[in-house]
């Protein structure tokens, strides 16, 4: 019940956060470089303070009275650096695509990472592990088809406004089937005596 909740408010606070992402960089029209700036304070400070509470509420231990050696140290060193750099490619995929997009991707690595896992470490497969790779995939092909047809719709909508203001602006694509421009314009009265004069002749 308590890894339900807990999962619950993870997802919750997850999407909260990616939506708020991809407004924020649109809305301000800012990179993810500048937000992951603005932000990475706000994120330490939270985690610092709630951290420690965190891990007494779920393991019963003092984060405080672990014994930390240069090996373990590295390694915190080693997280924090890899954790800056998937904050960054979040903010990044997230402020060029969506949200949506996002979670497709993480679905990816989740599936990669099982099959990674399953050739190179020989970890067992179960049926779940299948069946959950299969739907995931099903899902991501169909997100990319139903995206590329919204693409395309979009794109149709962009190009059909500048072909009409490039066929008003240019007369020449006006003529179709071999016409010409001299027949639509009205002859002069010169033109016309000049004709008529030829004609007696």
């Amino acid at each position: 019940m308590l890894g339900s909740c807990l999962s619950l408010i993870a997802v919750i606070t997850t999407c909260v956060a990616q939506i708020m992402t991809n407004t924020i960089q649109k809305k301000y029209k800012i990179s993810s470089t500048q937000l992951l700036y603005q932000s990475c304070l706000y994120q330490a400070l939270t985690l610092l303070i709630s951290g420690p509470f965190l891990d007494r509420f779920l393991t019963n231990q003092n984060v405080y009275s672990f014994e930390y050696t240069p090996e373990v140290v590295g390694f915190i060193v080693l997280s924090c650096l890899i954790s800056i750099s998937v904050n960054f490619s979040t903010f990044l995929v997230i402020g060029k695509t969506s949200p949506v997009t996002y979670q497709v991707l993480g679905h990816l690595k989740t599936c990669l990472v099982l099959a990674f896992g399953y050739s190179l470490l020989q970890d067992p497969f179960s049926w779940r592990n299948i069946l959950g790779i299969i739907v995931a995939l099903v899902g991501m092909i169909l997100y990319s088809y139903y995206c590329s047809l919204e693409n395309q719709a979009k794109a149709e909508e962009a190009s059909a406004p500048s072909q009409r203001k490039e066929a008003e602006s240019d007369p020449l694509l006006n003529v179709e089937n071999g016409t010409q421009m001299t027949n639509e314009l009205p002859l002069s009265k010169g033109t016309a005596w000049e004709v008529d004069k030829d004609l007696h002749a």
